[in-house]
């Protein structure tokens, strides 16, 4: 039985596999090849990440499939609904990478808050000439501690943002049109915990009172769901983190604020235009930018993997 992953997959799931007596092929077939290559070598599970997206022209032409499974949380690149509909078992890993994309976003508040996206730039060009000028241009610095900390969805990832918040002194609000309250347990190294609920606000409730604002929704079907009126509504010199997905945040309205000062920084992981970014975007600098690595940890690849592996094997029945 044969299993393409198709964006890859981790040692962890593809020896998990191989041990069922699955055959993992982890070739990169391109997105126009997909179908012939299926049929050719009669995949039974398609595995995929962000990059491949499963339409109705594999679903309807590669009869073979029985598993369809996205390494991942969000599954926008999939048509879900149609594949089940055609018989077709569709899985993913929802918590397996919470807590990478969770960290990711605190790499990029404390990124902003120090000033780091441009000093990491400007310190190896002239950090031995302009030393001096450059310790000037980076004392006001901001600390999280004690500052408002405003997540947009609470699923798994915003429930874990919620935590490192937590943990680090953080006033936690909370918008969620699914979610009416999360109770978050806060566990530290010697087994004590606490418990703290979080009842979820309207959206521009939460853009007005927090001073870092963090994204966790699907992706939009139209329209933005940060734009110029959005910002309108924020504080002065409040920050901005996505690490959902591209299109959530109106980028043209994102440098506009980031220009006039009333968005002090911003972290992107997702793009509108990826895999190219605007030039604008990524010339920023008051943005720190990494290239859609959310759930990439070592840690949280061996989750993925081994969920996807134990998955397979218990809907084909694989013991």
């Amino acid at each position: 039985m044969k299993v393409l992953a198709n964006d890859g997959l981790d040692q962890s799931g593809i020896d998990a596999l191989t041990e069922k007596g699955f055959e993992v092929i982890t070739t990169k077939v391109p997105q126009e090849f997909l179908v012939e290559y299926i049929n050719e070598h009669k995949i039974r599970t398609l595995l995929v990440r962000s990059a491949t997206h499963v339409r109705k022209d594999i679903i309807d032409n590669c009869p073979s499939i029985d598993i369809i499974g996205r390494g991942g949380v969000g599954m926008d690149n999939i048509y879900v609904d149609y594949a089940r509909e055609k018989g077709i078992h569709v899985i993913n890993t929802p918590s397996a990478s919470s807590e990478s994309v969770a960290e990711l976003v605190f790499a990029h508040l404390f990124s902003g808050a120090r000033f780091l996206q441009d000093s990491n730039r400007k310190m190896p060009l002239v950090g031995d000439t302009e030393f001096a000028s450059l310790k000037k241009a980076y004392t006001e610095g901001i600390e999280l501690r004690g500052k408002t900390i405003g997540i947009v969805g609470m699923g798994r990832i915003g429930q874990e943002v919620a935590r490192i918040a937590l943990g680090l002194g953080m006033r936690v609000v909370a918008a969620d049109n699914n979610v009416g309250k999360a109770s978050i347990k806060v566990k530290f190294y010697n087994n004590q915990f606490i418990n703290v609920d979080i009842e979820t606000e309207p959206l521009h409730e939460v853009l007005k009172h927090s001073d870092f604002i963090t994204l966790h929704v699907p992706a939009q079907k139209e329209g933005y769901m940060i734009g110029k009126n959005e910002f309108e509504m924020m504080k002065n010199g409040v920050a901005i983190v996505n690490c959902s997905r591209g299109g959530v945040i109106d980028e043209a309205a994102l440098i506009e604020a980031l220009d006039s000062g009333k968005v002090k920084f911003a972290g992107l992981d997702v793009f509108i235009n990826e895999p190219t970014p605007s030039k604008d975007i990524l010339t920023h600098p008051k943005i720190s930018l990494t290239p859609h690595t959310g759930a990439s940890t070592m840690e949280a690849q061996d989750r993925i993997g081994l969920s996807l592996a134990e998955q397979i094997s218990s809907i084909l029945q694989i013991h």
